[in-house]
């Protein structure tokens, strides 16, 4: 499970490089003449830095659910503690999963856009 969210956080942060890539490559000279720039703000982050946090928070919590089951099993966890880590981890993914899919879905649309 841990694999399959590390390979989506990979993906996503190679789509949105190669797509931020393109569309700077393609209108850097016009966005230039509104006065737009590459680089984000200080102290803001970009959209891809944003994905990359919250793929890197979901692996941890799959990870500390794995752990807690683990202690649960060995009998060093509570129930209640096995179960509220396995809960968060599970809520996680799927928010992992929910991301995953709006991703492609704009992909998707924008991929059928006429040119």
């Amino acid at each position: 499970m841990i694999d399959e969210i590390s390979a989506l956080s990979a993906s996503s942060n190679s789509v949105m490089r190669s797509t931020s890539e393109t569309r700077y490559v393609s209108q850097g000279s016009e966005m230039s003449a509104f006065g737009v720039t590459e680089t984000a703000p200080a102290g803001e982050m970009s959209f891809s830095e944003a994905m990359a946090n919250v793929s890197m928070d979901a692996i941890n919590k799959v990870k500390q659910g794995e752990a807690a089951a683990l202690s649960g099993v060995d009998g060093q966890a509570s129930v209640q503690q096995v179960v509220e880590a396995v809960m968060a981890a599970e809520a996680s993914v799927r928010t992992a999963v929910a991301i995953r899919d709006k991703v492609v879905a704009a992909y998707q649309e924008i991929s059928r856009m006429t040119i």
